[in-house]
């Protein structure tokens, strides 16, 4: 195992895990609540965190992430737009020293009213979640929600002038694995990347494995050749193809296991922070910071935690899932 904290100070880059990967990249949770309920994440069961951290509380955990060599930061959910002062969350977070990437993973029901705000704030890049184009299969997968404000919102961002936007359709054998040509289709008509995400074992439904998929689409005469430009770190664990219309992007965490170049570290709305998407090592950084650490004393308790970060994820072995926290509950 690498030691987790091997400098005197502790604040100073690198961050390592266990395995000796550099971490770069944060994933911040602004609230595990949302206002949709699909069933793959979003359980009926799920009440969700009630102790959520404040403005000031997220920028503190970034400024010290920053310090030890966070680059780049995506806000998550649940559906990070319902908190009525993302906005100020934003904005700290853009003008932490250091920071060089502000993303969101929304549902893009409220892009409609924030996506100019949103970008005036210092977000670079919007990641849309649209699983269907069809009004009837986005009830069968949320019992809630606007399905006509996701489209206002997407053609809101495209407006906006966003420097990357994404649209991530979680694919499931079934309900929305015949609508793939269309997603793609529809989201190169508005300069928008289409990635297809195989479906993790936190919620209901029936996985569409990567290479079932691209063999379907060439066989209906897309003709999708590998993308061998590279595309830097801001990828993440993409595998991009080539089509007319642009690129297609597949996110395949249990066919073509990706944990291998991990450089991303998670931590939920209530300030835990967790090492891996499929493990367990936590640290409480909201009872740190309400108790008083110093920032040194985070560091520490961040390196401590990533001392423990598996190898990678252990989704496909049997009985996985049943032991894992909703996708509400670690925060996307």
């Amino acid at each position: 195992m690498i030691d987790a904290h091997p400098h005197r100070d502790p604040l100073v880059p690198p961050l390592l895990d266990a395995q000796g990967r550099t971490m770069t990249y944060l994933r911040l949770s602004v609230t595990d609540r949302c206002n949709f309920r699909c069933t793959y994440c979003s359980p009926a069961s799920w009440g969700g965190k009630k102790d959520l951290l404040t403005p000031e509380e997220f920028e503190r955990i970034v400024s010290v992430f920053a310090r030890m060599g966070i680059r780049r930061v995506r806000l998550t959910g649940g559906e990070p737009l319902i908190r009525p002062d993302i906005l100020e969350v934003a904005r700290r977070i853009a003008a932490v020293p250091g920071v060089e990437w502000l993303a969101i993973t929304t549902n893009a029901s409220h892009l409609e009213r924030l996506a100019v705000p949103l970008r005036e704030a210092g977000v670079t890049q919007l990641n849309i979640s649209l699983d269907t184009l069809s009004e009837d299969t986005f009830r069968r997968i949320s019992k809630q929600g606007d399905f006509g404000s996701i489209l206002r919102g997407i053609d809101a961002a495209v407006g906006a002038g966003y420097a990357s936007l994404k649209l991530n359709a979680v694919v499931m054998s079934g309900v929305n694995d015949a609508e793939v040509g269309d997603i793609i289709a529809y989201a190169h008509a508005r300069g928008i990347t289409p990635r297809f995400i195989e479906l993790m074992p936190f919620g209901q439904g029936t996985p569409v494995p990567t290479a079932q998929l691209v063999e379907r689409l060439q066989a209906s005469g897309l003709p999708l050749v590998p993308d061998e430009e590279p595309h830097g770190a801001a990828a993440g664990p993409a595998q991009y193809w080539r089509a007319p219309g642009g690129r297609v992007g597949f996110i395949s965490p249990l066919t073509q296991n990706f944990c291998g170049g991990c450089n991303r570290v998670r931590v939920a709305s209530n300030g835990d922070l967790r090492s891996c998407l499929g493990g367990r090592a936590q640290a409480p950084l909201h009872t740190l910071i309400r108790g008083g650490a110093t920032d040194a004393e985070l560091a520490l308790s961040i390196r401590r935690a990533l001392g423990e970060k598996p190898d990678g994820h252990r989704f496909t072995e049997p009985g996985a899932g049943s032991s894992l926290l909703s996708m509400m509950g670690i925060g996307g």
